[in-house]
């Protein structure tokens, strides 16, 4: 999920560019789009805003922990 306020070409929408966590253009990065609750979105908002930390990096980090979740009982909801 992109910000509303952020400017199709700001770093975080630009695949190519170099991400936060140290990964380079050379990884694969695809860009979704997703439907969330206006309150999660305001949440997440001024969760990033308080820790300095971009959205995107909480969104991967909840697939990534959902993922594992599931992997973990056999990859069934």
């Amino acid at each position: 999920m992109q910000d509303a306020s952020a400017s199709p070409m700001s770093p975080e929408a630009t695949p190519a560019s170099a991400d936060s966590n140290g990964s380079d253009a050379s990884e694969s990065v695809v860009s979704t789009h997703v439907l969330v609750p206006i309150e999660q979105v305001h949440k997440l908002r001024e969760l990033a805003r308080r820790t300095r930390i971009h959205q995107s990096e909480y969104l991967r980090e909840a697939v990534e922990d959902l993922l594992a979740k599931y992997a973990k009982d056999g990859g069934t909801p």
